[in-house]
Order: structure tokens, then C-alpha cells, then sequence
């Protein structure tokens, strides 16, 4: 091959060259445009809202601070019985107020204990309704409403040295004023005490407790 034929094939080849190469360009650009659009399209830019969460859910536990239990219907709206009204009174005042916790206010008040609840602070008081006393026979009920030492054992039992909110129901052992222990369980709305007693209006506030309104008197050990 004489020299003259070798300068014209080089010649021939950059030209091809050239003309390949831009399409060559072209066809890459393009790939990553369409990688881009598809990556776009695939991730957009407006990251998609999480689904609502309700405020009170049960299966989460009580995050609400108000009353919560079937027995609070029965609570007056208004007044001193009211549940504005007891968070005003000391506890034994406000138990008083309440007519369903009649029973309850006239044993505090044989066994001497007004002052000693109403002083307190930061106490958290299961307090039986007037239902739960009725279950107790009439005999019984008597011998220990006559019984000043005993009566002030039962009712110590039912008050917790410090204020139990719904969250601390769900599962606890605390000392009471007896000086024995009583247990919770539950969650929600659903609390039980002792494995026993329900509770049917719970978190109730006064001025110096938390009261957790009880279906059945709390007995303490022998």
C-alpha cells in the first residue's frame, strides 16, 4: 500500500469518527434524562402524609386527664358535686358533695379521719361507692362501722400516699396508709384493683387527691 492511499483511509476514518462520536453523546445524555424522569417519577418530591393517629386510642392507655369510667355519667354537671367543684374541696369535702359516696363519708367520719384526708397532699384515695358497701351484709357492715380501730384499717387501705394517675393503674403494688399493699391492673378505661374491685369512675380530681371511684370495698389482709 503506497503512501498516498494510507494518508486517504486515515483521512476516511476521523471522519466517521467525528461523525459518531456526537451521536454516541447524544444517545448517553439521553439515557440519563430518561434514568432521571423514571427516578422522578418513582421518588417524588412531596413526601406522602402520615395516616391521622386518633388522640385517644384505649389499646394505648388513658391520655386524656379528665374522668373517665361508666359511673362519671351519674356525676352532677354542675355544683360542688360537680367534677369542677370537687377540684376545689379537699377530699373529704368532696366526697361529701358527692351523694353515690354517702357511706363512704359517714365511716370516714366515725373512724375520725376528715381532717387526716383533707390535710394530706398528693394522696390518691379508691373510694367505694355506696353500691359497693351494700354488698357487705347488713350485720357485718354494722359490727364495722362500730368497730373504730378496724374501720380506720379498711378505710386506710383504700388511700395511696402519693397521686396514682390512669397510666400507673395499668399494672402496680403500692403501700397504702394501712401499711399493706394493694395492687392495679388494667388499661384504657378498664382498671381493676386487688383483681376484684373496678373501678367505674376513674381520675377524679380535688384539691389534695386523685380518687378513683371504686365498685367494692377494699378488704386488707388479716
Amino acid at each position: 500500500m503506497n503512501a498516498s492511499t494510507l494518508r486517504f483511509r486515515r483521512a476516511a476514518l476521523a471522519v466517521v469518527a467525528a461523525a459518531v462520536l456526537p451521536v454516541t453523546l447524544t444517545a448517553c445524555s439521553d439515557s440519563g434524562d430518561g434514568d432521571k424522569a423514571d427516578s422522578a417519577k418513582s421518588s417524588p418530591s412531596t413526601p406522602a402524609e402520615a395516616p391521622e393517629t386518633p388522640a385517644d386510642d384505649a389499646s394505648e392507655g388513658m391520655t386524656s386527664d379528665k374522668p373517665f369510667g361508666t359511673a362519671c355519667a351519674s356525676v352532677p354537671e354542675n355544683g360542688a358535686g360537680s367534677f369542677n367543684g370537687m377540684a376545689k374541696d379537699p377530699v373529704a369535702t368532696a366526697a361529701s358533695n358527692n351523694p353515690a359516696l354517702s357511706t363512704l363519708v359517714t365511716a370516714v367520719k366515725k373512724a375520725g379521719l376528715v381532717d387526716t384526708l383533707n390535710t394530706a397532699q398528693n394522696i390518691t384515695v379508691f373510694a367505694p361507692t355506696n353500691d359497693a358497701f351494700a354488698k357487705i351484709p347488713k350485720a357485718d357492715l354494722d359490727k364495722l362501722l362500730a368497730d373504730k380501730a378496724q374501720l380506720t384499717k379498711v378505710l386506710t387501705y383504700h388511700v395511696v400516699g402519693e397521686r396514682l394517675a390512669p397510666q400507673k393503674l395499668e399494672s402496680g403494688s403500692y403501700a397504702t396508709l394501712a401499711k399493706s399493699k394493694l395492687t392495679t391492673a388494667g388499661s384504657g378505661e378498664s382498671y381493676k384493683v386487688n383483681d376484684a374491685s373496678n373501678v367505674v369512675c376513674g381520675n377524679v380530681q380535688t384539691s389534695n387527691a386523685t380518687v378513683h371511684i371504686v365498685d367494692s370495698v377494699l378488704m386488707p389482709a388479716q
